[in-house]
C-alpha cells in the first residue's frame, strides 16, 4: 500500500476505535478519554503494537504524520480550552480558589521533583516530573459534581476556579522549563533570558487582542463558507507558531491565549461550537491513541519501574489532597470541605497528558518516564470521580435540584 492509503486506514481505525472505546467506557461511568487512552494502549507497543504490521510497509511515515495530526489537535484543544476559559468567573471564585490552585500546584511541583530526584533522574527530568504532576482536569471533576449536584455549593465553584487557575499556572510552568531545558542538547537558557521572552510574548500577544477580534469579525463577515472557523484556526496557529517561534514558550501557550482572547468576543458561543466539531470529530481521537501508541506500559511494569511508577500516583494523589486542601483551609474552609476540594483536584486528564507529550517530544523525559506518567494520568483519572463521592458521602443525595437545575 502506499502511504496514502496505509494513513487512510489507520485514521479509519484511530478514529472509530477511539469513538467506540469512548462510548463503552462511558458505560460504565467513567470519562471518555481513559477509552480514547485505553484503545490507544492496546493498539501500541503495549499489546498488538499495530503499527509494526507486515500491512504497514511505511510505518514510521505514517506514525510520523498521525503524530502531527496529534500536535495539531492538542493545539487546538488548548485553544478550545481558552474559549471555554470564564474571566468573570474566575474574578469571582476569588482567594479560596487561588490559594487552592497555589497549594495544589507547588506541593505535586516539589513532590515529583523530589521524587525523581531520589530516583537518580537527571534535574531536567526530575523538574518536567512535578510539572507534570502540578496539573488538574476540571472535566472530570465538574461531570462527578453535576452527577452529585454540588457544582453550585462552595467546594464546587472552588474547585471549578482552582482547575482552572491551576492549568494556567501550570502553562506558565511548562512554558519555562521546555524554554530552559529544551534546547537542542545545548545549555540550558538562563531564567531571564526566558521570562523576558515570555513577558514580551504575552506583552505583545495581548496588546494585538482588540485588532484580533476585529480580524476575526472581519473573516465572520467574508461570502465563503466557514469563515468565522477559517478566521480563528487561522490565529490560533499563528499565535502557536509566534508563541514558540519567537516567544521561546510552547505553542499551545499562544493557542490558548488566543483562545482566551476571542472567549471575549460576541460571537464566542458559535465559535465554539464550530471549534469542538473540528476538534472532536478528528483531532483530538487522534491526540489521545497517538498517546497510548507511544507509551509501553510493559516498561512501566517491568523491574524498579513498578515501584517507581507506584511513588509517582501516589505523589500524584497526596499532592493534590493536601496542596489544594490546605489551601483552602487556611481561607477558612472546615476540614471536611477541604477535603473535598483536594479531591476534586487529583485528575490529570488530558492536560497531564499534554505536558507528558510535549515532554516526550522535546526530548525532556525519557519513554520508560512518559509512559509511567500516562499510567499516573489513566489512574488518577479513575479513582477522582470514586474518591469524590466518597468525600461527600450521604450528602450527596440532598440535593437532587442542583443536578436537575444543570440540565
Amino acid at each position: 500500500m502506499s502511504v496514502f492509503l496505509e494513513l487512510a486506514l489507520v485514521l479509519a481505525i484511530i478514529v472509530l476505535g477511539a469513538k467506540l472505546s469512548g462510548f463503552l467506557i462511558a458505560k460504565l461511568n467513567q470519562p471518555m478519554v481513559v477509552g480514547e487512552i485505553t484503545f490507544g494502549l492496546l493498539l501500541g507497543p503495549t499489546l498488538i503494537n499495530l503499527l509494526n504490521w507486515p500491512l504497514f510497509s511505511h510505518h514510521e511515515t505514517t506514525a510520523e504524520v498521525v503524530h502531527l495530526l496529534a500536535e495539531l489537535g492538542v493545539l487546538f484543544l488548548m485553544f478550545l480550552a481558552g474559549l471555554e476559559t470564564d474571566l468573570v468567573a474566575m474574578r469571582k471564585v476569588g482567594i479560596p480558589a487561588t490559594s487552592s490552585a497555589v497549594g495544589g500546584v507547588v506541593l505535586p511541583f516539589f513532590g515529583g521533583w523530589l521524587l525523581g530526584t531520589l530516583a537518580g533522574f537527571p534535574q531536567n527530568e526530575a523538574i518536567f516530573v512535578g510539572t507534570i504532576l502540578t496539573a488538574t482536569s476540571v472535566s472530570i471533576s465538574a461531570q462527578t459534581l453535576m452527577e452529585l449536584g454540588k457544582l453550585r455549593t462552595k467546594e464546587g465553584t472552588t474547585i471549578l476556579g482552582a482547575a482552572v487557575i491551576d492549568d494556567v499556572i501550570g502553562i506558565l510552568m511548562l512554558s519555562v522549563v521546555v524554554a530552559v531545558f529544551s534546547n537542542g542538547g545545548e545549555a540550558p537558557s538562563p531564567i531571564w533570558l526566558v521570562a523576558v521572552k515570555m513577558l514580551v510574548f504575552f506583552a505583545i500577544g495581548l496588546g494585538l487582542a482588540p485588532l484580533m477580534r476585529r480580524i476575526l469579525a472581519f473573516f465572520a463577515d467574508l461570502p465563503v463558507s466557514e469563515p468565522l472557523l477559517a478566521g480563528a484556526i487561522v490565529i490560533a496557529l499563528i499565535y502557536g507558531w509566534s508563541a514558540e517561534y519567537l516567544g521561546g514558550v510552547a505553542a499551545i501557550t499562544g493557542s490558548y491565549l488566543a483562545g482566551i482572547i476571542l472567549s471575549q468576543s460576541v460571537v464566542k458561543h458559535e465559535l465554539e461550537e464550530k471549534t469542538q466539531v473540528l476538534v472532536y470529530s478528528l483531532l483530538v481521537p487522534v491526540f489521545f491513541v497517538d498517546i497510548g501508541l507511544r507509551a509501553n506500559l510493559r516498561e512501566a511494569f517491568s523491574g524498579p519501574y513498578v515501584w517507581l511508577g507506584i511513588g509517582i500516583v501516589l505523589v500524584a494523589i497526596v499532592g493534590k489532597i493536601i496542596g489544594s486542601g490546605t489551601g483552602a483551609l487556611i481561607t477558612r474552609f472546615s476540614f471536611k470541605e477541604s477535603l473535598r476540594v483536594g479531591t476534586g483536584m487529583i485528575s490529570r486528564g488530558e492536560v497531564g497528558l499534554i505536558v507528558a507529550g510535549i515532554g516526550i517530544e522535546r526530548g525532556v523525559i525519557s519513554p520508560e518516564i512518559f509512559s509511567l506518567m500516562v499510567l499516573m494520568v489513566v489512574v488518577t483519572t479513575l479513582v477522582t470521580p470514586m474518591l469524590l463521592r466518597l468525600s461527600f458521602g450521604r450528602e450527596s443525595l440532598q440535593n437532587p435540584e442542583d443536578t436537575a437545575s444543570q440540565g
